[in-house]
């Protein structure tokens, strides 16, 4: 056995990054072996996995496709289960040295937290875990000497920029966006969206949640609070530039007023493979970039008007406490809603702001607060969404 080979876990293999994760293992077996692969309720791609990476272990969320899944593996020697909590016990094993966690929205915390606690290098992903617990997980990673690499390409470009920088002068983050298919579209054109026109990324390919999130901007917003703690930076220290291009996936600016940026195709392999291989770089065989196919490169303001839901981010980590959970989970509510076609793409931040004016954030003491604040959030954005439904 070769000792220097990673052993990972992807916990949300089926989705956009997490069959990214698996093409660059693919490319590089000698340096990574798949021991954990973990999906929602997607058994036929996770059989398919499993059959072609081999894993010692697969877990299904969706406890009602464990029979299909055990039937379409019984022929393999892989330990198979379902349920969130079977995921939790499952990133505790020996033989995992890196958890890549690409689920989607809150379900990733408590895996997250799991890993953490067992000592796993933790390749973040899913920034939902980091909106809702920031402070919690920043001080448990600190505690059980573990570290966070991003996978976000705008965070992994700050960690990149960051890299033999003295990070007390580092001055500013500069967070960039692409602005999405709504850009410039007229406000009152973007209130009536359908999640056809929303899913329609110019510069991305993503799963449907982050997609729509790109378009309202509360990806961004997310990413701005997910920032704030991996970086220990103020928010009033993180600015947002509009880049349409997606080619500076983000910058840092230091005291002196230098501006480090990183730069690369829009493609997520990228900080995949670096968040694998930190902190080494690993050669690869995809396109790179040619400035000479990019005459300009801009950069603007974010129409904050038209997109609330950034405004909303910076009120949620300015309120504290429970604040950015209730958001998260506001926004999980209705964007599930807007993509089974039940309200407008306009209704997705009324519903965001009425929950957060509706629950005063409360003090976190420990994760159980964030449960009951998610589990409130999602009540009160719920009885919203019924009203809101009513009006169309």
């Amino acid at each position: 056995m070769n000792l220097n080979v990673k052993n990972i876990a992807i916990l949300g293999s089926t989705g956009s990054i997490g069959t990214q994760t698996l093409d660059i293992i693919d490319e590089h077996p000698q340096l990574f072996r798949v021991s954990l692969l973990t999906a929602g309720r997607n058994w036929q791609l996770l059989a398919k996995q499993a059959r072609r990476f081999l894993p010692r272990r697969v877990v299904i969320a969706d406890s009602s496709a464990l029979p299909y899944l055990r039937q379409a593996l019984a022929d393999l020697p892989i330990d198979i289960a379902a349920g969130t909590e079977k995921i939790c016990e499952a990133v505790r094993e020996d033989d995992i040295d890196t958890v890549v966690t690409a689920m989607v929205g809150y379900s990733g915390l408590h895996p997250t937290v799991s890993a953490i606690e067992s000592h796993k290098t933790i390749a973040l992903a899913n920034k939902e875990t980091l909106v809702v617990a920031g402070d919690i997980i920043t001080r448990l990673a600190e505690a059980n000497g573990v570290s966070i690499i991003p996978v976000d390409s705008e965070h992994s470009a700050i960690f990149q920029c960051l890299q033999g920088e003295n990070r007390s002068e580092a001055d500013k983050i500069l967070l960039t966006a692409s602005g999405g298919p709504f850009r410039t579209w007229e406000k009152q054109d973007v209130a009536n969206a359908t999640a056809a026109d929303a899913l329609r990324h110019p510069n991305w390919s993503m799963g449907a949640k982050v997609t729509v999130d790109s378009a309202s901007m509360m990806n961004k917003g997310f990413e701005m609070i997910e920032a704030r703690w991996l970086f220990g930076c103020p928010p009033d220290k993180i600015e947002i530039v509009v880049h349409p291009q997606s080619i500076v996936h983000s910058m840092v600016q230091f005291a002196d007023g230098s501006v480090k940026a990183q730069l690369g195709v829009p493609d997520m392999h990228l900080p995949i493979r670096y968040a694998l291989s930190y902190p080494t770089r690993l050669v690869s065989n995809r396109s790179m970039l040619s400035l000479s196919q990019y005459s300009t490169l801009t950069f603007e303001a974010p129409d904050t008007d038209k997109f609330p839901m950034l405004n909303y981010a910076f009120d949620a980590i300015s309120a504290g406490g429970t604040m950015p959970c209730i958001l998260n989970a506001a926004n999980e509510i209705a964007v599930a809603a807007f993509l089974r076609g039940e309200i407008r793409f306009g209704q997705i931040p009324h519903i965001a702001e009425l929950t957060m004016s509706a629950m005063p954030p409360t003090r976190v003491t420990g994760i159980q607060d964030l449960v009951e604040a998610n589990r409130e959030a999602r009540g009160k954005a719920e009885d919203i969404l019924r009203q809101e439904k009513s009006r169309l």
